[in-house]
């Protein structure tokens, strides 16, 4: 089975939000969906509280599993999958926290550092990518935080890898053979424990570089939006949809393509129930917001069902109340939305408003919050915190997009200049 060679033509798909919004849920109909359209597809969960199986209602491996006609799931085993890239790594952390005397048991909860699951089940997605055996991809993701650490981790290392590394590859190459003479001297017992720390070996150093050009092609991979794009799922509830605002802030601002967001859990006209008219008034109400919080991403409203989404039927019911007709594989929107990039020190929004002039827009900006107003309608930006603390100005037009500029206070840069 070869369905895309080196991952030409491959689709990939990755579903998040808050947790318990019913991302595993949307992801497997998904996936259901391109496999009846004919699409070889795996659903793959990077959430460490797998429930994938239990959406399918199958058990899944640790391998991809076969569950019907062109539909494959796998639930990673992340210890596995350390085993095989994290071992040389781990065996020298491991040396130099029992050097320094700390507790083998307290070793091992060291190292498992947060969002590890998480990063080695995507890593994943690059090894399926390379084999070429899937034409689309689905991938259940951690909520919102582990997932946005996981998309953010090769742009947080990359000054690490370009200056820090290779200069402690040569340090380290220097600095072995000098512990060696050292300890050949009478000198104290402390100098003599600080000679005796484990050195890094080449091994190490290659292990840790081959880790992170795995991480960066990934990100290549991740970020190729005509491959990759991601779907916010939300349900219609304040604080949902603001953390989702601002995850959708920060997947722009690491250069990630959404092209849709899923509201969930909708709850239908039909229900006449009066305990829930505060609920569907309050819907309705966050609806409104959703749809201007997003705009121009297509908004997919899923309905609240009468039972739990479990099994194939039910994953076959959602799919088309959520698609209908449409292939889930196709790009849903394709074009920037809102886009943060970095200036120098500062940086620089940009948010699509056609069909308006800067006469007409008007700014409010709050800590964590920038309000954007046209006429009767406005907006709310739910800031990343690298903005928080800086203050937009030189707000100008550039093809149909507001431009803003994010600058340090002058009291600010005055002080740091100063020191």
């Amino acid at each position: 089975m070869v369905a895309c060679e080196g991952g030409e033509g491959l689709r990939i798909i990755l579903y998040t939000g808050k947790g318990g919004v019913g991302k595993t849920s949307i992801a497997a109909a998904t996936a259901l969906r391109t496999a009846q359209l004919g699409y070889n597809t795996l659903v793959i969960s990077t959430d460490a509280a797998h429930s994938l199986a239990d959406s399918l209602d199958v058990e899944i491996a640790h391998e991809p599993t076969e569950i019907v006609h062109n539909l494959w799931g796998q639930e990673i085993n992340v210890l596995l999958e350390m085993e095989d890239t994290w071992v040389t790594i781990q065996n020298y952390v491991e040396e130099v926290f029992s050097w320094g005397g700390i507790d083998e048991i307290l070793v091992d909860e060291l190292i498992s550092y947060p969002g590890t699951d998480e990063l080695f089940s995507l890593l994943e997605i690059k090894k399926h990518h390379d084999q070429g055996d899937y034409d689309v991809i689905v991938v259940d993701c951690a909520p919102t935080g582990e997932t946005m650490r996981m998309l953010s981790f090769p742009d947080i290392t990359k000054w690490w890898m370009e200056r820090l590394f290779p200069l402690g590859r040569k340090t380290t190459n220097l600095a072995r053979p000098l512990m060696k003479f050292i300890t050949r001297f009478p000198i104290t017992q402390d100098m003599k424990a600080v000679a005796g720390i484990p050195m890094p070996d080449s091994r190490l150093f290659d292990s840790i570089e081959n880790f992170f050009h795995r991480m960066e092609s990934l990100q290549e991979i991740l970020c190729d939006p005509d491959k990759s794009s991601i779907r916010l799922v939300l349900n219609p509830e304040k604080m949902v949809i603001k953390e989702v605002q601002r995850t959708y802030t920060y997947l722009n601002l690491f250069g990630f393509s959404c092209d849709a967001v899923v509201a969930n859990r909708i709850i239908p006209a039909e229900v006449s129930d009066a305990y829930f008219e505060e609920w569907k008034h309050l819907q309705e109400i966050y609806g409104k917001e959703v749809e201007e919080a997003f705009y121009p991403l297509p908004i997919l409203k899923l309905p609240l069902f009468d039972r739990e989404i479990v099994g194939l039927e039910m994953l076959e019911r959602t799919a088309g109340e959520l698609f209908g007709d449409a292939d889930p594989a196709d790009l849903l929107f394709r074009g920037e939305t809102q886009k943060v990039v970095k200036k120098g020190q500062d940086y620089q929004l940009s948010i699509p408003l056609p069909l308006v002039g800067k006469d007409d827009v008007e700014l409010i900006q709050r800590e964590y919050e920038l309000v954007v107003k046209i006429g009767n309608y406005k907006r709310d930006i739910i800031l990343p915190r690298v903005l928080s603390g800086l203050r937009a100005e030189g707000a100008r037009f550039d093809e149909n997009r507001l431009v803003l500029d994010f600058v340090r206070p002058r009291e600010k840069e005055e002080e740091e200049n100063g020191r």
